[in-house]
């Protein structure tokens, strides 16, 4: 687990309720049961700071990190995404992003990493298709240079035709067999933590259980289901994820709150 995507998880899960700050002693203490020490954490937020993600501020605690608008808004994005709120009927429409000219090769994986989490899907070099339009889509390629064309398209195939394109633009196969394979790598962990398990050992499996969750956010455009295949695996994933998460929840936000507590008080560790 990287330092930089898990204080990703820490603000998005835990510190948005707490107004999207929280003192450094605090992010050290609370990456520490994922095994990131305290150096890392803090080069980390130092990047995350030069990227604009987070904003330093003084607490009365000591030196700190605050949620700047811009990463408030992304993580917003993805807990409706993670818990999967909010999400409307299909309209039957799709998305469409055509770049002119396509993307050169050395600037795409990037850009294909931030459309994919807004739910685009590559047909070709150059064209992107969505079942719902993201309203970050404009913003993204403007910033990045790219001049785009945008439309919103019905397929003349109808719901065939449909499921056609979405079987050009991902692997769906590749992504249910990625869920399948995150039910049965995160059941033993978070099945082993019961109502006697200490507070951090929870919070340790729910803080990965999310995490790993997470990840389908780059992978997976949530399909509505007309377009997706019978027995989908995602189904059975999101009802795991959602009762471990919630059954955990509690304990996790217990130590979230002390570990807060200690760290307005006590010194920072070192190691």
């Amino acid at each position: 687990m990287q330092a930089r995507s898990a204080l990703f998880d820490l603000y998005g899960d835990y510190l948005r309720p707490h107004g999207g700050r929280a003192p450094v002693a605090a992010l050290v203490r609370l990456l520490a049961p994922q095994g990131i020490a305290a150096p890392a954490v803090r080069t980390a937020v130092s990047r995350m700071v030069r990227q604009g993600w987070l904003h330093p501020l003084r607490l009365a605690s000591g030196p700190g990190y605050l949620l700047t608008p811009k990463a408030s808004r992304r993580l917003d994005e993805a807990a409706a995404r993670i818990y999967r709120t909010g999400r409307t009927a299909w309209d039957g429409r799709f998305d469409l992003v055509v770049l002119d000219p396509p993307v050169p090769r050395a600037e795409r994986t990037k850009l294909a990493a931030n459309l994919g989490f807004l739910g685009y899907g590559a047909v070709d070099n150059g064209t992107w298709v969505a079942a719902r339009p993201a309203d970050e889509v404009d913003a993204l390629l403007s910033e990045a240079g790219v001049r785009f064309e945008r439309f919103s398209a019905r397929h003349e195939g109808g719901l065939a035709g449909a499921t056609a394109l979405v079987g050009r633009a991902w692997d769906l196969d590749e992504i249910g067999a990625a869920y399948e394979s995150f039910v049965a790598e995160l059941r033993p962990l978070v099945t082993a933590v019961g109502p006697h398990t200490d507070d951090e050992q929870a919070y340790a499996a729910r803080f990965t259980l999310v995490h790993r969750w997470r990840t389908f956010l780059f992978r997976d455009p949530q399909l509505p289901p007309d377009l997706l295949p019978d027995a989908w695996p995602g189904t059975a994933a999101a009802g795991f994820f959602d009762e471990h998460a919630t059954r955990l929840r509690p304990a996790a936000d217990r130590y979230v709150d002390r570990c807060l507590e200690q760290s307005s008080r006590l010194p920072v560790p070192v190691s």
